[in-house]
């Protein structure tokens, strides 16, 4: 939950929140995203790599767990009170550490959690049941990462003040969640763990697995094309519907029929298989979404409600399917390897790519918001069809990329 509710606020509103609160232009506002997610992308196969070598008194896992929530609650606090100076250059430089820092503690808790759960069973159909439940937390993450926001600031008398409480409401919640996963787990007592293999080593073989990159890439698309969106609706919704509450409304929709697809594909899967559901799965979003960046304005904003809604059956699978294909690869790598059991390597991987990927979704939407002259005081027609391309044509071309 703690860690979907942070992917959402960032995949959400980090970009808006600096362009048109902090007032940072959209070209540095993009590229301090792409930085962060870069660096973040960077932390994430040295804390796979350290926990599967880690030997504790309190496990693999949890010590990275434990640290990690305690900074990210500080981090989230301070990314989202805004800045005394006006100097773009200052801004930038500040912003760009902060979310750096703030996505090294987001790599400390969700990689080696991550990692926990093909450590927790190797039944394969019970893998997908177990991401089931785990992703419908994830869900109400998203619900209150993304539908608690514009509502907990409009109650402030000042926005700046409304932020400011975002982030450190948004922080505890990471914080508290994070430290009942921590106590309550019980992580597997192995007898014997086996030595790892030395670093360059061990990811040189993840990297030749074509098992796993045959996995790997379409994630890495898909994650680029549903950041793209997730950046681009509220800009959508408040310069060409002029209604940032009908975005609330859109996204709530959105998330329901999500969470309530998920036990559905998980019963499809076990017939079909996940890849299949996957695929299937990120049809209905693209073409979601492409309808709606073409034809909402002119069919009207019930219109755009009602497809955004649909599309969530679709992108209930990009909840389930990949996180229960990743067990199965580990699995198959631990049977080729002689038991050396690489969960972490390939969590970190895994979330690598899938950083890497919204780090570029979200820069190609800043840098394409600057290319159409978007001016968050005095929006234009030229930037208006800027935010119909992130909204759906570009992301579109990571779905059909990825299927």
């Amino acid at each position: 939950m703690g860690g979907n509710l942070f992917f959402t606020v960032i995949g959400f509103y980090l970009l808006y929140y600096l362009t048109d609160v902090v007032e940072l232009s959209a070209a540095l506002a993009g590229t301090v995203l792409m930085i962060g997610k870069i660096w973040d992308a960077i932390t994430d196969p040295v804390t796979g790599y350290l926990s599967d070598k880690t030997v504790s008194r309190w496990g693999r896992r949890r010590p990275y767990m434990f640290v990690g929530s305690i900074i990210s609650f500080f981090a989230m606090g301070l990314m989202f009170t805004v800045p005394t100076t006006s100097s773009q250059v200052t801004l930038f430089l500040y912003l760009t550490f902060l979310y750096c820092l703030l996505n090294t503690a987001y790599t400390l808790v969700n990689i080696p959690y991550a990692a926990l759960l093909p450590e927790l069973t190797s039944d394969y159909n019970e893998r997908t049941i177990l991401t089931g439940y785990r992703m419908s937390f994830a869900v109400l993450g998203t619900f209150v990462g993304a539908g608690a926001v514009l509502p907990l600031i409009n109650q402030f008398a000042s926005e700046k003040a409304g932020w400011t409480f975002i982030g450190y409401f948004m922080g505890s919640v990471m914080l508290i969640t994070s430290l009942i996963t921590i106590w309550a787990i019980k992580e597997p007592v192995r007898v014997e763990v086996k030595k790892q293999k030395s670093f360059l080593v061990t990811y040189k073989e993840a990297f030749s697995n074509k098992v796993f990159l045959l996995a790997l890439i379409p994630w890495a698309l898909f994650i680029m094309g549903t950041s793209m969106v997730q950046g681009a609706l509220v800009y959508f919704f408040t310069n060409i519907f002029g209604n940032e509450g009908l975005f609330q409304i859109a996204l709530i929709l959105l998330l329901t029929f999500s969470l309530a697809f998920i036990p559905i594909w998980v019963k499809v899967s076990d017939k079909i298989g996940k890849k299949k559901c996957y695929m299937i799965g990120m049809a209905i979003m693209g073409t979601g979404v492409l309808t709606f960046s073409l034809l909402g304005e002119a069919l009207g904003s019930v219109f755009a409600v009602v497809i955004m809604a649909l599309s969530g059956i679709g992108l209930s699978t990009h909840y389930v399917m990949p996180h229960a294909i990743l067990p199965d690869v580990v699995e198959h790598d631990a049977y080729h390897h002689k038991g050396i059991r690489r969960e972490g390597v390939f969590s970190s991987l895994w979330t690598f790519l899938s950083k890497i990927g919204q780090a570029l979704a979200l820069a190609i939407n800043g840098w394409i918001l600057a290319l159409f002259a978007y001016n968050p005081n005095e929006v234009s027609a030229l930037s208006n069809i800027g935010i119909k391309l992130i909204c759906g044509p570009i992301p579109i071309i990571f779905y059909i990329t990825g299927i």
